[in-house]
Parts: structure tokens; sequence; C-alpha cells
């Protein structure tokens, strides 16, 4: 196969091709031209910034039969071979395949020989991390007093997984992602050179989807240009990456801003249908407001806009929209960003975002109205104070049924539509028999249990990770949940769930979930029953008091007040 992809062909080859990590190559230049270069080196950072380009560019360098020099030549014999893999003195080694002691020992039985065609035998062991921990152990003696002949370099994307041990025996370097700026430098310069014409909006929208890497950034272009036909436009980059255009991100912000509902979802459901992704949509729409509360807050910002391009379009939004409006919806979009990570409804979450930024921008405009100085809006505020006024007063009146007054919220609750069903025979079977003890001995196993739960990195940690147990038994534990969907999601995976809590149990505890609403409400109802019953054996009020308070603690009394 002749063709090559562009990262491929376009490796660095000299430190000046490592772009955006000046402070890097400055150093390992410095000292290998005044010979004070380390026996062994921690490459780390994001993947694509050059680390394994670096580490081969190193070798190259101190190998040339130019010593000492700044670059590698790329011309001499030692050059050329350690290019192309024909000399066996630089030795690449993937350890994510190569992660046992027996590699490692094979590895230390051979850096005492010398190297065969160059001065320096150089060792560069990609992805360290991947290595077992009795495989470092075997090299801490070789990597801290290797043979004069022997260079490691040690390359990772996840240096906490690396013992300090081996840390501590090399000189470290931070490899750091690399900015959309010199990514586009170095994208424009590669396009000249091949002769093709991009856009200049396509080449922002390939770097701010490479996330700051190059190799990312050159797959997106090669990818980019295989879609193409002609001049690569930013349409042509969007529909390669999923990404969404500018036009309807704007027409979107524009239409939350306007509370105009029907369209803001329209718009939204019309990329799901087109296959855009609701994840990348919430990414897109989060860099574009970004770019949005940055250009409205001072136009000398421009440069530094990353999502969105100054068109007339936009300079009308920037005027129209509200800074906090803004900031707030940045903000709820970035929650939405961290659920989405745990469902498989990716596009509900999104939509329930946006009708929250929505209606809670309607609802600043009617306070805002309220608080208007006009005649009308202060006379009704008046009337509305009177009766409020007159209800404490009926309040504070005896009821005349404490009975009818509880079937009346009962009546209330069966009007709301549910789409749970709570289990209210079950809960009174745990509150009969509930235990503060219980309760207790569970709430102290809760942190461990949502911990264990997380490492699974099930959907079902979403639905759980708000929850809280509220009452307890020895057969069953009853759990309040955020919102009444919990309940109902939490159904799907309850096998799963109730299985961990067993193992942090060390026993079988069946959860009964109830939002927190329904658990108030239920909760003063099963108190204030208990208090009738009591009452109609003369038994008085301390013995329940005192019985709910052992069950609930004091502050769950407060209700029944």
């Amino acid at each position: 196969m002749s063709y090559q992809a562009l990262y491929r062909v376009w490796r660095p080859r000299t430190f000046k091709d490592v772009v955006g990590q000046s402070h890097i190559t400055q150093t390992l230049q410095n000292a290998i031209s005044n010979g004070k270069f380390s026996h062994a080196y921690l490459f780390s950072g994001p993947r694509g910034t050059g680390k394994t380009s670096a580490a081969k560019i190193f070798a190259q360098t101190i190998n040339c039969e130019k010593m000492p020099t700044r670059e590698p030549c790329n011309e001499c014999a030692a050059c050329r071979g350690i290019l192309d893999g024909s000399i066996s003195d630089v030795i690449e080694i993937d350890a994510a395949s190569n992660t046992s002691v027996d590699d490692i020992r094979s590895i230390r039985d051979k850096v005492k020989y010398a190297s065969s065609s160059v001065p320096y035998k150089v060792y560069i062991i990609d992805e360290v991390h991947m290595i077992s921990v009795n495989a470092f152990n075997a090299l801490l003696k070789t990597l801290e007093e290797p043979p004069g002949h022997v260079v490691f370099i040690l390359a990772t994307t996840e240096p906490h997984k690396i013992p300090l041990t081996i840390i501590s025996r090399c000189q470290r370097f931070d490899f750091k992602s690399i900015s959309n700026k010199v990514i586009m430098d170095r994208l424009k310069e590669i396009m000249d050179h091949e002769e093709i014409d991009i856009a200049t909006e396509a080449l922002e929208a390939v770097a701010l989807t490479a996330e700051g890497g190059m190799r990312d950034a050159l797959s997106i272009l090669d990818q980019t240009i295989s879609y193409s036909n002609g001049k690569i436009e930013i349409d042509d980059v969007l529909a390669v990456t999923g990404g969404v255009s500018q036009h309807i991100l704007s027409d979107i912000a524009m239409a939350m801003y306007e509370q105009d509902i029907k369209k803001t979802l329209q718009l939204f459901d019309d990329l799901v249908q087109h296959g855009k992704d609701p994840s990348r949509f919430v990414f897109d729409f989060i860099y574009f407001l970004r770019d949005v509360l940055f250009y409205k807050t001072t136009s000398e910002l421009a440069e530094y806009l990353e999502r969105a391009i100054v068109t007339e379009e936009f300079s009308t939004l920037t005027k129209t929209i509200d800074s906090e409006w803004i900031q707030e919806a940045i903000v709820q979009l970035t929650e939405c960003e961290q659920q989405i990570k745990w469902t498989n409804s990716p596009k509900v979450f999104v939509e329930i975002a946006i009708l929250t930024i929505t209606n809670r921008h309607f609802n600043k405009v009617v306070q805002s109205v309220q608080q208007a100085n006009a005649p009308e809006v202060t006379e009704l505020i008046n009337r509305v104070n009177e009766l409020e006024k007159k209800l404490k007063k009926l309040e504070q009146a005896p009821a005349p049924s404490e009975q009818a007054s509880t079937g009346r919220r009962r009546e209330t609750q069966r009007s709301r539509k549910k789409t749970f069903d709570i289990p209210h025979e079950r809960i009174r079977m745990v509150l009969d028999q509930a235990e503060k003890s219980a309760l207790q001995h569970v709430q102290s196993k809760w942190a461990s249990f949502l911990e264990q739960l997380k490492q699974t990195n099930a959907p079902a940690h979403a639905t759980i990770q708000d929850s809280k147990p509220v009452a307890a038994s020895k057969e069953a534990v009853i759990v309040g949940f955020k919102y009444e969907i919990h309940c109902s999601l939490f159904l799907e995976h309850k096998e799963m769930i109730e299985s961990i809590l067993a193992n942090i149990m060390a026993s079988h505890l069946p959860i009964i979930p109830i939002p927190e609403e329904d658990w108030y409400t239920v909760r003063s109802e099963y108190i204030n029953k208990q208090e009738e019953s009591e009452e109609k054996q003369d038994s008085g009020d301390a013995p329940i008091v005192e019985e709910a308070r052992k069950l609930f603690g004091d502050e769950l009394l407060e209700i029944r007040d």
C-alpha cells in the first residue's frame, strides 16, 4: 500500500517540528549540545502531543554522526537507520503487550551488552503505566544505575499510575495539550505543502475537535480530505466530526432566550434525526455560548474565540442575549454533560436541560414584571397578601376532622399523574418494624456502597447517586430518591444494585424506593395514624412522639407539627 496517513507522513523529524512543546524541546536540546543529558526520562501528557516522536528525535540526536548538535541531521547512516528501524540499538517497546516480569528481565539482561552500530542504546517504552507492579520492581535497579551507553525514555498518558520509586529515578517532562492556534498554523503549513485548499473556518473546526492533540487533528483532516470534493469547507468538517454548525447554534440560542420552546425542541430534534450526537451538541453549544459571552464582554476578545466566527448574525446575537442568562445556561449544560455520561438516553437529558434553561429565564421575566411599580401589579400583590393572611388564620383554627384533611391529601395525590406507584403496604410494614439502629447501620455503609457502585461504571449509578436511606428495619430499607423518574429507573437495575448492597452489608437487604417529596407525606401520615390509634386507647401522645423520634430522629417530627 503506497498511501500513508497524514499523521505518519508528517510525523516530526526534528525538535522544531514538535510544536507547542518549546519548554521541553529547548531543555533537551541544551542538555544534548552540552553533553549533560540524563540516563532516564519520563515523558507524560495527553495523546497526540509528541511524546514518542520527541523520544525518537532524542535518540537520533544523541547518536547522530554530527554530534554535538541541537537537531538530528536525518542524513547520516545513524539517523536514517533509526528512522527506518534498521538499527537495533534503538528499541521501541509497547508496554501494553509486554507487561510481565519476564519482559523486563529480558531488558535487564540485554542492557549490559554494548550497542552495535551507534554510541548509545536507547530503550523507548511507550504506555509504561501498563507494566505490572512486579515488573516495575524488577526495573528499579537497572533504571537507577544503567550502563553508561544506555538511555531509558518512558512515555505515558497516565503518570499517576507509575510508582513514585520509578518517577524519582527519571527526569520528568510534562507535555501539554497543544493550543488551537498552534494546531491551525501547523495544519495550514501541511495543507500548503500538500497543495490542498481549505477554508480557515474548517481549520478552526478541526483544531477544536482535536482537543489539543496534533495526531487527532491530522487524522480528522485526512478523513475530511477524502470526504470533500475540491476546497474543504467547514460543512465538510462538521459532517465528518458530527459537529453542529454555528447558524443552527445561533438559532437555538435565540429561540431559548425568547422562550420559544416549540422551535427550540424542533431544531434540536432535527439535529438528532440527521445523525448528530446529543453529547456532541452539548459540547459545541457550551463552547459557542462561551464565545458569545467573551465577545459580549468586549469585542477585543475576538481572537480568543474557539468555536464561533464573528458574523453579522453572531454580533446581533451577542447584543440581544443577557450575560447572566449565558452564564446560567453554561452551568446547566455542563451539569447535563456530566449526567449524560451515565445514561442510555442522552437526548432526554438534553431536552430537560433545554426546558430548564428556558423556563428559568421565563420565571425571572415574570419576577421582573412583578417588581415593576405599575398600579395594577401593586394592587394585585396587596390582594394576594391579604388572602395569605386570611389563609394563615384559617390554618391556625382547629380543623373539624384531621381524618377528613388526610383524606383530601390522599385525593389530591391520586389526582396527580404518577409514573411510579408507591408501595404503601411494604413501606408501612417496614415502618412498623423500623429501628433507628438499623437505619444508622445502613447510613454508615451507604458511602462505601455508592463508591463501589460507581466503580462498576454501570448506568445504575446515575439513578441512585442522589439517594439516601430514610428508614430501615432488619428486613428492608426505604430509600428516598430525588426525582420520581429515578425510582422507575432504579427498578430496571434493582437486582444488580441490591447485590452490591448485600456485599457491603454482608446480608441481603431489599430496597424500597420512594420519591423524597412523597416520603415526607407518607411519613407524616404514618405518624398521625399512630397518634390517632394511641388516642383511642387513651395512652397519650408522649409514647408515640418518643417512638417516632426513635425511628426517624427529632428533625423528622417537624412535619407532624
